[in-house]
């Protein structure tokens, strides 16, 4: 008898099989570390970086997107705090991140949980009225054993959420800190020189993401983008929409996003768990990741 998962996985890949090439080249933002994420730079705030970011998203029409919160930011910066009002506001969403951005592998599932649940109360009072019943890992973490995910999971099912996985990411974050150094400085061909390389990072980890999507599956997917709310992040974020349109990307939302079969373990973490990610799926094949192109600039070394 076919079980009722895999019938749910066929009707599925049939209901995407009929939309065809149209579902290939989409992209789901979503931005992690709200509302402070890295180093500020001289003279800018977390709200103006988040007024950027909302701004530049308006401008390209970008259907409302997920920022994920972790609580412990307004306790260590409470002027931050404006800056979740507004997004929501605009009419942005607002999900779990954890209240201090914990790493599930170097902890109890116990306590993790825990940090999950005190963050709660902060997004019920800015999230009121939208599904904040969306979960990213903090570290992408998921658990160091097969025990402890699965525990994981059935708190997540049992307290409402769905999982957003990550099936692109450039590590935009990097370059954050690296810009705050190069603003303080004054250093205007080093900022350049981040700014190229971060643009740089994205649009090559494009082909990378696609090459792997290709492999492991047989074919495209909807893909959701991690980003963080970093002040470089704000200053590049036309360019970057720019970039993903030029390379032939439409924007949907998150929810949209995981309606694809390859997310349905993350829509539902009853489920047991099956690779979210491109890099799961291929080891999950035994396949070779594709080379994958270094950075055009040392963020760690740049202006110190």
């Amino acid at each position: 008898m076919v079980s009722l998962r895999r019938m749910m996985v066929w009707l599925a890949v049939l209901g995407a099989a009929a939309v065809g090439p149209l579902a290939a080249q989409q992209i789901a933002f979503t931005w992690d570390d709200l509302p402070a994420h890295s180093a500020l730079p001289p003279g800018e705030t977390r709200v103006d970086i988040g007024r950027k970011l909302i701004a530049a998203m308006k401008d390209a029409g970008m259907r409302p997107v997920y920022g994920f919160v972790n609580g412990v930011a307004i306790e260590r910066e409470p002027a931050s705090a404006p800056m979740l009002k507004e997004w929501r506001d605009a009419g942005l969403l607002l999900g779990n991140h954890t209240w201090s951005h914990p790493n599930l592998n170097t902890m109890s599932a116990a306590d993790w949980e825990a940090d999950v649940l005190k963050n709660e109360p902060v997004l019920k009072q800015y999230a009121a009225g939208a599904d904040w019943h969306w979960l990213r890992y903090p570290f992408l973490a998921e658990g160091d054993t097969a025990e402890k995910r699965a525990e994981v999971r059935k708190f997540l099912a049992e307290h409402g959420y769905k999982i957003a996985a990550v099936t692109m990411s450039f590590g935009d974050y990097m370059f954050n800190e690296p810009y705050a150094r190069c603003v303080a400085k004054n250093d205007a061909a080093a900022i350049a020189r981040l700014e190229d390389a971060y643009l740089d990072a994205a649009r090559t980890d494009i082909d990378y993401t696609r090459a792997m999507a290709k492999a492991a599956l047989g074919h495209e997917i909807p893909y959701v983008l991690l980003m963080h709310v970093g002040a470089l992040d704000a200053k590049l974020l036309p360019r970057l929409i720019a970039l993903y349109k030029e390379k032939g990307f439409t924007f949907v939302t998150l929810q949209d996003a995981e309606k694809d079969p390859f997310y349905l373990a993350s829509m539902n973490p009853a489920l047991p768990a099956e690779p979210d990610s491109l890099e799961g799926a291929m080891q999950a094949k035994g396949l070779p990741l594709p080379k994958r192109a270094a950075l055009t600039v040392d963020v760690n070394s740049i202006c110190r």
